[in-house]
C-alpha cells in the first residue's frame, strides 16, 4: 500500500483531471461549465424575486415544487426515451429549449410584467424540459470517456465543475441583483445556454448502435423498474438518494428566509452562503476526483451523510454570519460527497442498455423528490419556524442512513461479481496473493 501511494503521488494532479484528455468530454465540461455559472444565478435571482415579490416561504416552496415535480412524473419515461434515441441530439434539442425558457423570463423581469403565475407556468415548463434532459445528460457523460476506468474521474470532475458554477454564479449573482436586479441574471443564463450548445455541436460523436426494441413504452419502463428495485444496491442507493431529496435539499429553498430575516442580510448574505456551501460541495468533488477507483465508495456515502446531517442541524441553530457560513460549507461537503458517490456506484454497476432508465430513476429520487421535501418545507416553516423546520430535516438526515448501513454487507456480495466482470476487483486479488507470497516461508522452511 505504502509502495502504491509513493508510486502515485508524482502523477496525482493528472490523475485528478484524467477524463479532460477526451476531446468531446473537455467541450462537454466547458461547455457546462459556462452554462451552470448562469444556472446558480438564475436560481439565486428566482428565489430572491419570489421572496420579495409575496414575502411567503410557502411560495417559494412552491415555486420550487412546480420546477421539480414534472421530473418525478416523467423521469422514467424520459429515461425509455433516453434509452432509444440518440442522447446527443436530446441534449440539443432540451438545452435550446432552456434558452428559450431563459429568455422569456428575462424579458418578463426586465419590462417588470412578471407574476408569480408566470413565474410558476415557466417553472412547470423548464421541469419538463429537465426530466428529459437529466436523464440524457446523466447517461451521454458515459459515451464521452472513452475507457470505463475514467468514469468515475469524469463523473466526480462534472460534480466538481457543477460545484466551481455554485461556487462563482451566487456570488456574482448577489452583486448583480443589488446593482442591476435579477432580470440581468435572468439574461445571462439565456446567453450562457449559447455556449453548451455550441460545445455539443462541436463534437465528433461516433455513431452508437441503439438496440432495436419492439416493447411498448410502458413494458419497457416496467422492465427497468424491475431491475432496478429487484436488485437491491441499485434499490439502497435509489432510497438513499430519494431521502436526502426530500428532507435534506429543502435547505436551499429556505435560505432567502435564513439570509434575511435570521441574518438579517440581503441578497449577497443569500449569495455568500450559498458560495460557502459551494466551497464545501467543490472539495468534496476534487476529493472524489482524485480517487482511482469506486472501492470505497459505500464507506464514503456513510461518512458524507453524517457530515450533511450534522451540518444541517448546525445551520439550522446559527445566528451569525460565521457559523452560518461554516455549517453550510459542512452541509455541501457531505451533500456532494453522497450525491457524486451515489452517482458513480449506479453508473458502474448498471447494465448499458437499462442505463437510461435506471439514471431516470436517479433523476427522479433526486429531482423529483426535492419538490415535495420543499413543499413541505415551506409549509412547516411558516407554522413552526425555519430554524425548527431545517433542524428536523437535519436530524432525518442524520438517521437515513442507518438501513444503508444496515443492508451494506448484503449489497457488497452482490456487487462483487459485477466489479470482477470489470476488471475493478483483479488488482486486488493480486494484492492479496502477493502479500500471502511475502507471509509464507520460502522453500526449506528458512524465513
Amino acid at each position: 500500500m505504502a509502495d502504491t501511494l509513493s508510486t502515485n503521488k508524482p502523477s496525482r494532479l493528472g490523475d485528478m483531471f484524467r477524463a479532460l484528455k477526451y476531446r468531446n468530454y473537455r467541450l462537454f465540461f466547458m461547455g457546462q461549465g459556462i452554462s451552470l455559472i448562469g444556472t446558480w444565478m438564475q436560481q439565486v435571482a428566482m428565489s430572491w424575486l419570489v421572496y420579495r415579490l409575496t414575502d411567503s416561504v410557502f411560495l417559494l416552496g412552491m415555486v420550487s415544487f412546480a420546477n421539480q415535480i414534472p421530473s418525478f412524473l416523467l423521469a422514467p419515461f424520459a429515461g425509455v426515451i433516453s434509452d432509444r434515441f440518440n442522447r446527443h441530439r436530446v441534449l440539443l434539442v432540451t438545452q435550446f429549449l432552456f434558452l428559450l425558457e431563459a429568455s422569456v423570463l428575462a424579458a418578463l423581469v426586465l419590462t417588470g410584467t412578471v407574476t408569480i403565475t408566470y413565474i410558476m407556468a415557466l417553472g412547470v415548463f423548464a421541469g419538463i424540459v429537465n426530466a428529459f434532459d437529466m436523464s440524457a445528460r446523466q447517461s451521454f457523460v458515459v459515451q464521452l470517456v472513452e475507457k470505463r476506468e475514467d468514469m468515475s474521474n469524469a463523473i466526480a470532475l462534472n460534480s466538481s465543475m457543477f460545484n466551481m458554477a455554485r461556487l462563482v454564479g451566487p456570488s456574482v449573482a448577489g452583486g448583480v441583483i443589488a446593482t442591476l436586479g435579477e432580470g440581468v441574471c435572468f439574461l445571462v443564463n439565456a446567453l450562457s445556454y449559447l455556449a453548451v450548445l455550441a460545445s455539443l455541436l462541436l463534437m465528433r460523436v461516433p455513431r452508437t448502435e441503439i438496440k432495436t426494441q419492439d416493447t411498448k413504452v410502458l413494458k419497457s419502463l416496467g422492465e427497468g423498474f424491475r431491475y432496478a428495485f429487484g436488485f437491491a444496491p441499485i434499490r439502497d442507493i435509489l432510497i438513499l438518494i430519494a431521502t436526502l431529496s426530500l428532507f435534506g435539499m429543502p435547505f436551499t429553498v429556505l435560505m432567502p428566509a435564513i439570509a434575511r430575516d435570521v441574518l438579517g442580510g440581503d441578497a449577497s448574505t443569500l449569495g455568500l452562503l450559498m458560495g460557502a456551501s459551494g466551497v464545501g460541495a467543490l472539495l468534496g468533488a476534487l476529493y472524489l476526483a482524485s480517487r482511482k477507483s469506486v472501492l470505497g465508495l459505500a464507506r464514503v456515502i456513510v461518512w458524507a451523510s453524517v457530515l450533511f446531517g450534522l451540518g444541517l442541524i448546525a445551520f439550522a441553530i446559527s445566528t451569525n454570519m460565521l457559523l452560518a457560513m461554516l455549517s453550510i460549507f459542512v452541509v455541501g461537503l457531505g451533500m456532494i460527497l453522497r450525491m457524486a458517490s451515489s452517482n458513480t456506484l449506479l453508473q458502474t454497476i448498471v447494465d448499458d442498455d437499462k442505463r437510461g432508465r435506471v439514471m431516470s430513476f436517479y433523476s427522479m429520487a433526486f429531482m423529483g423528490m426535492a419538490p415535495i421535501g420543499s413543499l413541505l418545507a415551506g409549509w412547516f416553516a411558516e407554522r413552526i419556524g425555519v430554524a425548527y423546520t431545517l433542524l428536523g430535516c437535519g436530524i432525518i438526515c442524520l438517521l437515513s442512513i442507518v438501513p444503508f448501513v444496515m443492508s451494506l454487507p448484503k449489497s457488497r456480495q452482490l456487487v462483487r461479481p459485477i466489479y470482477q466482470r470489470l476488471g475493478i476487483l483483479p488488482e486486488i486479488a493480486q494484492g492479496l496473493q502477493a502479500a500471502s507470497r511475502l507471509s509464507s516461508p520460502p522453500e526449506g522452511g528458512k524465513m
